[in-house]
Order: C-alpha cells, then structure tokens, then sequence
C-alpha cells in the first residue's frame, strides 16, 4: 500500500500560480497529477518517472511544472497563469508499474485530492 497525501491547493485569480505538494510513503516507479472538475471525466495532467521522464496534456504545457523529491518522498505540481479552466480537484497518484501513462487505470494509488479554483 502506498500512502499520498495532497497540500497546497487553493484560490487564485486568473494568471496566478499555486503550488501542489504530494507527501508519498513510497516514491514509485511513476506519479502523477490528476485533476476532476465537475461534471467531467477525471485525467491525467502530468506524470513523472524515476528517470526524470515527463509527460503533460496538451492544455497545460508550458504552463505546469512537475517535479520530483526522492528523498523528501515528495511530488510537486507548480501552476503558473493558471486559467478558470484549470478549476478541479487535484489528485496525486502512484503505480509501480513503468509506463508514462496519463490514463487513470494505469494507478493503483490516489490520494484524497486537494482542490483548486481560479477566478476569472
């Protein structure tokens, strides 16, 4: 069983930044940030490999950072100009598995989310 636990999220005014931390008792093979708005369908933001590999969705690319502390057993999700659009609730995930994979079936771990809102 891997233990994840969310922080950071919050309110913040369209071109603002936030900052998600995600506490792991395990760093896994790979982690990633997911996000659910309401009504919509839960996916994949970012994902990161113990390689330091990396993969974004189109709509946040250049805009989201994700990074990585393995001693800390620590996932960190920087948010810049963030849009209305990016409103959700954030989860961090883990899986032991390999792959960079932005699909949810591919995690076997969630954390309970933290939520974030931007105004417009």
């Amino acid at each position: 069983q891997v233990l994840l636990v969310e922080s950071g999220g919050g309110s913040v005014q369209a071109g603002g930044s936030l900052r998600l931390s995600c506490s792991t008792s395990e760093f896994t093979n790979k982690m990633a940030w997911f996000r659910q708005a309401p009504e919509k369908k839960r996916e994949g933001v970012a994902v990161i490999r113990k390689d330091g590999g990396t993969k974004y969705i189109d709509s946040v690319k250049g805009r989201f950072t994700i990074s990585k502390d393995i001693a800390k057993n620590t996932l960190n999700l920087h948010m810049d100009s963030l849009k209305p659009e990016d409103t959700a609730m954030y989860y961090c995930a883990a899986d032991r598995a390999w792959s960079l994979s932005l699909n949810d079936i591919a995690y076997k771990f969630w954390g309970q989310g933290t939520q974030v809102t931007v105004s417009p």
